[in-house]
Formats: structure tokens, C-alpha cells, sequence
């Protein structure tokens, strides 16, 4: 018969996760079990600390309000409405409620058999993901040990995934190396790569790798007579050698090999190169299913001629950004191979505009990145931030040695402008005579923010406290930091100004946990997932590490540190450090998907999944702040 009962409820529930996940004829089931309930306005569904029930509830029509009692005071959570799932403590827990639910207007619900689902969770994996992030967002902490490795947006995002994946699954690798002894000729080395069709050979004392040989090292050291080929292996080998522990991933291996820009890895039994070797691991070896490897790319910055080349490149970045997402590549991951990236791009951009000027710098200098790019985050062609440090010289030096590096600053930006790194709205960028100065007044600079923290002061150094270097000297960038937290450490006021501009960003969730959308403007209706999401969570990280003097910039490492350090927090810090993959991945969807920065999301083309995906992650931002609330006691201090 046509237009039964369960079949509109059917034709209803296929609408909405987790029911859309499964099959017709398992969801023809659950329609066929379905209870329908009707209540009045006011009318109690059940009651805070009520023995669990049989079912777990879906609203057909209506709305249901969701309320917790604290010391006697009855406190508002939830409005729930249309597609809502709610009551999922007895299916998830097997516990009595925590919260009460009563209709909010004339309400009809599903109520769904928690009996009959138990095998559908079995055997549908997202199923119970969905139901379990559904079930979270109503707890304190949605992303902790407790519910670790189950969580909607967790398997991609926050773990390593099991299965087919090239960058995630092992990678293979040579484990039977050949090797030598450091006493060998080079001309007997050479005889053996000959007759293994090898082109390096490991140069091991007592089984432990102390160095490599490459045919590089026999072009570049026997071939040019630097060397004879009577000399022992030790004298030519490179060292040390870069090693890694046995279960290396292809992503693994392809930032290690990015990071220290050789092209073999030496496989040990603990990591180090203290420890015995077990197998020898190549770039031929990372056969990767894509055209676009970041080995590749490397390969082609390093050989590019103009701007526009480094444009195509980071195009096809960008490409190689959306294929790793696609195939659910966990986002730790990510950052770090397109950071590898947008460094060689900023190195190349900077080699070039130095041969365009005709000559070398005329002192050491550093060349920071601010921002998402100091932080390693900029996934997507984001506003370019950036600044330049140059040795301190003399009154006489000074205008000559400053306009050198303005006009190579100039030259660099506008390299990266071409890239598709655009121009810094607030003129925070390297080539504005202000972030191009000296050590020392870079030293003045941070100490007259620190000291002085008048708002305008306070906001102008956040950015800045992310700075990382990406070409040039090294002990610049040292020196510079090491004022930053030395001046920070005598100056621990202003942590608390500091904090208080923190809290300043407004919430992501209004009362009813609405999300808070742009209010005017060509972005009306739009949910700032940069401003109001992801930016606390970078901002708590941040004053959290400088206050423990934490030496880090990456936001995920930040709360892994502190996760260290405050091992009684351990809890939150990994709920912010998941909730902040979470959101970076989204927004980086967004922004692939829309090719622009992903900043604003419309909300009202999101699916149900979307916007619980989202609203889980809000919950660690709001206990955070409330701990940086108490921590620098940022009620204390006057407005500013």
C-alpha cells in the first residue's frame, strides 16, 4: 500500500544524517519501528537525572527546549528543531540524563528503538561517529580521551586513518641496505653500487649508519679531483645521516626529505642514528598515485625563472591541497607538506629578486614570516605577512643598508603578490619602511609594545609574536626571539592585557547556541569561521605558550606542549588542538571549493552534518577562555 505510515516517515528520515547514510531497506526498518509522539507546548519530554528510555528522539515538527539545573538554577542549553536528534545519553552512555527536554511549542517526535540501532552502529561506522559528535556537543569537552578516535570529524582530521591512502599507509623501504665499513676505498664502494644497480651506499661502524655515499658525492668530490678514488669512504661520505623510525609514512618521509633536502632517508631501529640500521629509504621509493608530488614541486620552485612560474607551482599546490583532503589526509600532515612549499616559494622569491638588485645584501639580515604563514598554517592563498630584520650598523651605514633591503623587500612582495599571496590590507609586510629595521630596533620595538600595552599596541604585536624565519641568519631570528621572552618574562602584566584583547573576540555561538553571522556588509548572514572560531583558538594557544616561555609557533604543537607542561589540563588543550584541525580543515574545503580564503561560510548551505560538525568544535573555545579568564585575571583589569 502506497503512503503508509512508516513510508513517510521514510520519505522524512532519508533527509537527515545518520539516517541518509544507510541503505533503503535498513531504513525502511528503522520507519517501521518508529514511535510517534506527540507533545503539548511546555509538556515535559524528560526530566534531568530520569532513568534512561527505550528510544532515542528525532523532531518531525516543532522544537524542543534542552535545560540542565546547576545549584537549583534552571539553565538554557538547546533549542533543537526540525531534523534535531536529541536523548542520545542511554544509546551513547547507558546512563541517566543530564539534562532535561521539554517541547518547546506542539511538538512531534520519532522516537527512535535504541534496541534496534545498536546493530546498525555496528555496522555502520559513520553512523556512530555521527550519533557519538551528535551526543558530544553537549558535553564539556567533545574532543577528549573519552571519546577519542570516535568523533564525526575526528577520523580525517585528527587521526591517522588505516587504510589505502599512500601519504597515511607505511611506506615501503629497502631492508636489506647496502653497506660498508668506513675503512672501504671509495673505489671498492663504487665496484659494489656498480654491482647492485645502486646509486648510495651506508657507511656503518658496529651495524650503526654514521654516514651516506651518493653518486652526487662521486661526481662532486672524486670527479672534480677534490678527492682520488683511493681515498676511504669516510673522507667523501656525507654526515650525518638523516634517520627515521621503522614505521615512517609516505607523508613522513615526504617532509622529511622536504625539510632536510636530501634524497635518502636511513631507516633505524629507534630513529636516531645511534641505533642499529634496518633498511634505506629513497625518493624513488615514494611512488605516489598523484602527477603533483611535493617532491616534484620542490623540484620545479628550485628550477623556476620568474614569478609567474611560482604561480603555477603554488597552483598546483593548491590541487595537490584538494586531493589530500579528498582523501581524508589528516590535516597535520597537510600543513606541513604545503608549508614546506610556501617556504621554498618565499626562498626562491628572495634568491631572485637578490640577483635581479645585482648585488649581495650588504649585511646579514633574517626574513620572517608572520602569521598563518609563521604559524605554518596557510593553506590557502591567503594576505601576505611578513617582516625583515638586518644586523645593527652605524649612523653612517644606516640609509644605505635600509634602502637595500626596502628595495629587495619590495621586489620580494611583489614576487608573492604575483604567487597569489595578496598585499597585506594593514601594510604588514617587509617592504614597509616600519617592519624593515635593525636587531635593535626590533628589540626597542617589542619592549615599547610590552611594556606599554595600550590597545592599539597590543593588537599590532599579536601578529607578530608568530614570526618564523624562512631565509637568512639564523642567529638574527635567535637573538630576536630570545628579547621577545626575556622582556616578556620581566614584563608578566601583560599577559593579562594581553588576554583581555583575547577575550575581545567575539564568541562563535549566540543564546540558543545560534551561530553568530555578519550583520551588513557584502558578507550578511555569513559565519566568520576565521574570526570567530578559529582565531580564539589560535590566540589561546599563543598566550598560553608565552607565558610558560613555550619556544613554538604551530598551534597544534602549541596545546601538545602544554598538554606537557599542564599535564592537569591535558584534557582541554587536546580538545582545542582537535577542534582547531577540525575547523582549519573545513575552512581549507571551503575556501578550495569556493577559490577564495575560506573566511566565510553560509551557513544556510550547510547540511546537518556541517553544522554539528562545526558546533562541536565551539565548546573548547569557550572553556579555554574561560581558563585564560581566570588565569590573568583579565576582570581585574580596567578598559584599556
Amino acid at each position: 500500500m502506497k503512503n503508509t505510515i512508516s513510508e513517510r516517515i521514510f520519505d522524512f528520515l532519508k533527509n537527515y544524517p545518520p539516517f541518509n547514510i544507510v541503505t533503503n531497506a535498513t531504513l525502511l526498518e528503522v520507519a517501521q519501528n518508529v514511535e510517534i509522539q506527540y507533545f503539548e507546548k511546555d509538556q515535559v519530554i524528560f526530566s534531568q537525572n530520569d532513568l534512561p528510555h527505550e528510544h532515542f528522539y528525532i523532531i518531525n515538527q516543532g522544537s524542543v527546549r534542552l535545560y540542565r539545573f546547576v545549584e537549583n538554577e534552571k539553565q538554557m542549553l538547546d533549542i533543537c528543531d526540525e531534523g534535531d536528534l536529541f536523548g542520545l545519553r542511554p544509546l551513547i552512555m547507558k546512563e541517566n540524563y543530564l539534562m532535561g527536554a521539554s517541547a518547546n511549542e506542539e511538538t512531534i517526535l520519532y522516537a527512535i528503538p535504541i534496541s534496534l540501532f545498536h546493530d546498525i552502529i555496528l555496522n555502520y561506522p559513520k553512523v556512530s561517529q555521527f550519533l557519538i559528535a551528535s551526543f558530544a556537543t553537549n558535553t564539556r569537552e567533545p574532543f577528549s580521551e573519552k571519546h577519542k578516535g570516535k568523533l564525526f570529524a575526528n577520523v580525517s582530521a585528527i587521526q591517522k586513518i588505516e587504510h589505502g591512502f599512500s601519504e597515511i599507509q607505511s611506506a615501503n623501504y629497502n631492508k636489506n641496505p647496502i653497506t660498508c665499513s668506513p675503512d672501504t676505498t671509495v673505489q671498492t664502494a663504487c665496484i659494489i653500487m656498480t654491482k647492485n644497480v645502486i646509486n648510495s651506499i651506508i657507511v656503518t661502524e658496529n651495524e650503526i649508519p654514521i654516514g651516506i655515499i651518493t653518486d652526487k658525492d662521486i661526481r662532486t668530490k672524486i670527479g672534480t679531483g677534490l678527492y682520488k678514488i683511493t681515498n676511504k669512504v669516510v673522507d667523501i661520505m656525507t654526515k650525518p645521516v638523516v634517520t627515521f623510525p621503522q614505521n615512517i609514512s609516505v607523508a613522513e618521509a615526504q617532509i622529511m626529505i622536504l625539510k632536510h633536502k636530501v634524497s635518502h632517508l636511513c631507516i633505524t631501529k629507534d630513529g636516531t642514528n645511534k641505533s642499529e640500521l634496518v633498511g634505506i629509504l629513497t625518493q624513488q621509493d615514494l611512488i605516489l598515485t598523484q602527477g603533483n608530488s611535493p617532491s616534484l614541486l620542490i623540484k620545479e620552485i628550485k628550477n623556476a625563472k620568474d614569478a609567474e612560474t611560482l604561480k603555477h607551482i603554488r597552483t598546483k599546490a593548491s590541487d595537490l591541497t584538494k586531493g589530500y583532503l579528498e582523501q581524508e589526509i589528516p590535516i597535520y600532515f597537510v600543513t606541513k607538506v604545503i608549508s614546506e612549499i610556501n617556504t621554498a616559494i618565499t626562498k626562491k622569491a628572495i634568491r631572485m629578486s637578490i640577483s635581479e638588485i645585482g648585488k649581495q645584501p650588504p649585511v646579514s639580515f633574517s626574513w620572517l614570516a608572520l602569521g598563518s604563514q609563521g604559524r605554518k598554517e596557510q593553506l590557502l592563498m591567503t594576505d601576505q605577512d611578513n617582516a625583515l630584520v638586518f644586523e645593527n650598523v652605524g649612523p653612517a651605514e644606516y640609509n644605505a643598508v635600509k634602502n637595500y633591503f626596502l628595495e629587495l623587500a619590495e621586489k620580494v612582495t611583489e614576487k608573492l603578490n604575483i604567487v597569489g599571496f595578496d598585499y597585506c590590507p594593514a601594510n604588514i609586510m617587509a617592504s614597509n619602511p616600519k617592519w624593515c629595521i635593525t636587531l635593535e630596533e626590533w628589540e626597542q620595538q617589542f619592549e615599547a609594545w610590552i611594556t606599554d600595552p595600550i590597545p592599539e599596541k597590543i593588537l599590532l604585536s599579536i601578529i607578530f609574536f608568530d614570526f618564523e624565519l624562512i631565509y637568512g641568519d639564523e642567529t638574527l631570528y635567535t637573538k630576536m626571539a630570545e628579547s621577545v621572552f626575556k622582556t616578556i618574562e620581566k614584563n608578566q602584566i601583560f599577559l593579562s592585557f594581553l588576554g583581555k584583547v583575547t577575550l575581545d573576540n567575539p564568541p562563535p555561538l549566540g543564546f540558543f547556541k545560534q551561530f553568530l553571522v555578519e550583520q551588513d556588509g557584502e558578507n550578511k548572514d555569513s559565519f566568520d569561521i576565521k574570526s570567530r572560531a578559529i582565531r580564539p583558538l589560535v590566540d589561546a594557544a599563543r598566550i598560553l605558550s608565552l607565558y610558560h616561555n613555550l619556544r613554538v609557533n604551530n598551534t597544534i604543537s602549541r596545546y601538545e606542549k602544554l598538554m606537557e607542561v599542564e599535564p592537569q589540563n591535558r584534557e582541554l588543550f587536546e580538545s582545542c588542538a582537535n577542534a582547531f584541525k577540525i575547523l582549519l580543515q573545513f575552512r581549507t574545503s571551503q575556501g578550495l571549493r569556493n577559490n577564495d580564503n575560506g573566511k566565510f561560510v553560509d551557513i544556510n548551505n550547510l547540511n546537518k552534518a556541517d553544522r554539528l560538525k562545526l558546533k562541536s568544535c565551539f565548546k573548547p573555545i569557550k572553556n579555554v577562555q574561560e581558563a585564560i579568564k581566570m588565569r590573568f585575571k583579565t576582570s581585574q583589569i580596567a578598559q584599556i
